[in-house]
């Protein structure tokens, strides 16, 4: 595909509602210059984590040196630790000074699925290096609209993972997968 049929995600698409961010990343391509060359894939799954009083969504305990970055101008990179291993990949979302994010959970990749926030940073080079990164800028890492139409059935929701300490904030279902071939494996986890 030429670079003129692929347009750059800008700070005014991450401004809206983060649930809304989340289901129209969908479809859309991550893209990784590691200097090297460029790596894209399909973005497959994604989780919305919506301000401090979403207890799943880090800002839930407050402003903190890890989470300011929360707070900050949609379209920019949150990247941290989890469980001491694994590199999470979030992108900022809504106004500047509310905290909530998108979660990438998963992408396909020349036809092959690379399923898990974790997985999808190693195979990306993403690292903590890349927090705080502006995403919207189209150097080193950004999101493309490629103008991929979805089928109307493919977007599914589900409850996100790993946050079962939320209560009630844990079923909400802005955990949103494209159900593709290879897309399919993990859906009702």
């Amino acid at each position: 595909m030429s670079r003129l049929n692929r347009k750059i995600l800008d700070r005014s698409y991450f401004s809206c509602s983060t649930v809304e961010v989340a289901r129209s990343l969908i479809g859309k391509y991550l893209v990784r210059n590691n200097g090297a060359g460029l790596m894209a894939g399909k973005i497959i799954e994604v989780e919305a984590y919506v301000g401090p009083e979403d207890k799943a969504c880090h800002a839930s305990k407050g402003r903190t040196a890890r989470t300011e970055v929360l707070f900050g101008p949609p379209g920019i990179a949150y990247v941290y630790l989890c469980y001491g291993m694994h590199e999470m990949l979030n992108v900022v979302t809504e106004q500047d000074g509310y905290p909530a994010a998108v979660l990438l959970r998963a992408v396909e990749c020349d036809g092959s699925l690379i399923d898990g926030p974790g997985r999808l940073t190693r195979a990306f080079g993403i690292d903590r290096r890349l927090n705080r990164w502006d995403l919207t800028a189209g150097d080193r890492l950004w999101f493309e609209d490629r103008g991929d139409a979805l089928p109307q059935d493919a977007l599914k929701t589900y409850p996100r993972i790993g946050v079962d300490y939320a209560g009630e904030w844990a079923t909400k279902p802005w955990r949103f997968r494209l159900q593709t071939e290879a897309g399919s494996s993990r859906t009702k986890r």
